[in-house]
């Protein structure tokens, strides 16, 4: 099967050929912990754990590393405003991070690196830059020297005329170039710092990612993936520095980044406080309906999130788990279907695959040859593991619930204030699976008994509570309602 992905870099689609065939790389930017994260953040997770999958469903290997940013100014000056340890604030929202993605069905990374782990092989690659003419020293501060580079420039396809706009750079008086960004800054008793040939201080942001590359990957890497918004400058400045410091120009093979998700007519953005965070969706929604409308959409494209998107993801998924409650497959087939690697071959065309998910169900649910059945449900369960979709069991989607985040006190004060569906009624959170079944068990021997007007009484009251049944020739099926 022919892989093709868009790469940011030549700007155009291309096919993926791996430096070694036996063992594939991959870097993903994680976030930056001071905060709870937007499910805009939750998109490149998602995404690129897809293409993970795809990639460990062809090659023997895939090594797959996404890092946590754990030293920013933005987490210093969340630190200092509620007045909690740093590290604390960092180790408190990076947990928060990697619980919301798994509730997205993210598999954990094989390596996560932080930014604080890594300060001896940043401030390695600083001096080597030094060393080579790439970068200088002034007054405390160490700084990359954007003219020393003839191809900056080139990932984000923008002229030397260009590059200040957008850059969020600082023009200090110590620059030799307004262009030059921060490797190395100094660092004030109350914030952290590490010592080094320049004196105490943290490293900038860029030289992060390019060091943790480097120490777990190597000079060269397959693929390097994030969102639109990373390319310039924070991506441009990483391949300048590996660039720069290990002399190999094709240091990464292929750059793949997602589009944003829009409120409205706005990016999601922290910054311009529109943001809904993992946490709070999680409160009203499955996190898989949450995967199934991130992956809704081309990943390259941006994605407007609404509350008709969930209401239509949550539909869509309640079709797939519909055709699979006839009977689950064991195990899932060992072969992925074919329509959907296809069009996920296609530089991770998503809706095509899930568009190929919902032809599969579709023709489980027209045939009544049972052995052609089970071929199919195990085909529909090896598509879905490949988009990280249909993990559980039937049953366990139509009758779970979201109850043990609904009373969780998370912290949600820097989320927005759109609702995004109202939460579930509280009778449907109050009655359990075993309330459930009894009632259903009462009902069946009222209804032997002939005794209707009770089996009616006890159809309305699952109602009220939010539980639809439906009978079938093999006994009482039930559900939760949206």
């Amino acid at each position: 099967m022919e892989l093709k992905l868009h790469n940011t870099l030549s700007g155009r689609k291309e096919v993926f050929r791996p430096l070694d065939p036996q063992r594939v790389t991959l870097y993903v930017c994680g976030p930056t912990v001071y905060g709870p994260v937007h499910i805009g953040n939750g998109r490149p997770a998602v995404v690129f754990d897809v293409l993970r999958r795809l990639l460990t469903s062809i090659y023997p290997e895939v090594v797959y590393v996404s890092n946590i940013t754990d030293v920013d100014d933005k987490i210093n000056a969340q630190a200092l405003a509620s007045g909690e340890p740093i590290q604390a604030l960092a180790d408190r929202f990076s947990d928060a991070y990697n619980d919301d993605v798994k509730a997205l069905g993210v598999l954990p990374a094989d390596v996560q690196p932080r930014a604080t782990g890594h300060i001896t092989e940043i401030i390695a690659m600083i001096e080597t830059l030094i060393d080579q003419g790439f970068a200088y020293a002034a007054e405390g501060h160490v700084l990359f020297h954007v003219p020393a580079d003839p191809h900056y420039g080139c990932l984000s396809h923008r002229s030397l005329e260009d590059m200040l706009d957008g850059a969020r750079v600082e023009v200090a008086p110590y620059k030799r170039d307004p262009k030059d960004f921060v490797l190395w800054k100094p660092s004030t008793p109350e914030l952290p710092g590490w010592e080094s040939p320049w004196g105490r201080g943290r490293p900038g942001w860029h030289i992060e990612c390019s060091a943790m590359i480097h120490t777990h990957l190597g000079t060269r890497i397959d693929i390097h993936g994030g969102g639109a918004d990373l390319a310039f400058p924070h991506h441009e400045n990483e391949l300048a520095q590996s660039r720069c410091a290990h002399g190999e120009r094709d240091c990464v093979g292929y750059w793949l980044h997602n589009g944003m998700l829009t409120l409205g007519q706005e990016k999601m953005s922290k910054s311009l406080g529109n943001i809904v965070t993992i946490a709070e969706l999680r409160q009203r929604h499955e996190g898989e309906t949450l995967r199934y409308a991130l992956l809704s959409g081309q990943y390259r494209s941006p994605l407007v999130w609404s509350d008709e998107l969930l209401e239509q993801s949550r539909r869509s998924l309640d079709r797939l788990y519909g055709a699979l409650r006839s009977g689950e497959p064991t195990p899932p087939s060992e072969e992925f279907p074919e329509e959907v690697l296809t069009a996920l071959a296609d530089d991770l065309n998503t809706p095509g695959a899930l568009a190929a998910l919902h032809g599969t169900a579709g023709a489980l649910n027209r045939t009544d040859d049972e052995a052609e059945a089970e071929r199919l449900r195990r085909q529909l369960k090896a598509g879905g593991w490949l988009l990280g979709l249909l993990g559980k069991s039937a049953d366990e989607h139509f009758q779970g619930g979201v109850e043990e985040l609904e009373d969780s006190g998370e912290d949600n004060s820097l989320s927005a204030t759109a609702s995004f569906g109202a939460p579930r009624s509280s009778a449907n959170l109050r009655i359990s699976a075993g309330e459930i079944e009894a009632l259903i068990a009462e009902r069946n021997q009222a209804r032997k008994a002939r005794k209707f007007d009770r089996a009616d009484e006890i159809r309305d009251q699952l109602t009220e509570a939010g539980v639809e049944l439906e009978d079938t020739r093999t006994g009482t099926r039930w559900k939760r309602a949206g």
